[in-house]
């Protein structure tokens, strides 16, 4: 605990390699914990992501006192939290009238496309190298480590502009486009 303290003390004053090493020390016990809830490889892997770099946007508040292990899965257990309740609110949405008289595969098939139509038109929007990594990871699927490999960049580099593209993303969904995101998820998954 005495070395959390001291890397905690180090991150607040945003030394990198004390959140290496808390993220090398931590990120494979949060997956675990995460994935006993999630059982999806890629939610498992953007909730420590997310975690991450919620420590790192508030690295600048963190005392050093503070249990760090506790801290992390606090923020992994509320985003867990948060994820099931907007599953369970979206569960709730296709048991209501509205769609008894639907045909799914219809309304599948242009939510899917509209979706997709209007994604592409945002990751357009992207810079060039950003856009680059977004599509690497998320249309061909790649590594965060692949990726980096690939385009000779480090692994900080890939994630922090992965994390930028989603932020982009998320902040330009208007709600109606945001449902329909939901919706699909749920319909694939």
């Amino acid at each position: 605990m005495e070395e959390d303290s001291k890397l905690v003390k180090n991150l607040s004053k945003g030394n990198i390699l004390a959140f290496n090493t808390l993220f090398r020390k931590y990120s494979s016990h949060l997956y675990r914990f995460a994935f006993g809830y999630l059982k999806s490889k890629e939610e498992t892997e953007e909730l420590v992501q997310e975690v991450f770099t919620k420590i790192w946007e508030n690295h600048s508040n963190l005392k050093k006192e503070l249990s760090f292990r506790s801290y992390i899965f606090t923020i992994a257990f509320n985003i867990i939290r948060k994820h099931f309740r907007t599953r369970n609110y979206i569960s709730k949405y296709f048991n209501t009238e509205i769609f008894n008289d639907i045909d799914l595969h219809t309304s599948q098939e242009i939510t899917c496309n509209s979706l997709h139509d209007y994604i592409l038109d945002l990751v357009n929007k992207l810079p060039e190298k950003r856009k680059e990594i977004f599509v690497k990871s998320r249309f061909e699927g790649l590594s965060v480590k692949d990726i980096a490999e690939e385009m000779g960049i480090s692994h900080k580099t890939v994630e922090n502009q992965l994390t930028n593209a989603l932020k982009f993303i998320r902040n330009n969904f208007n709600r109606e486009n945001f449902l329909f995101f939901l919706v699909l998820v749920l319909i694939i998954l």
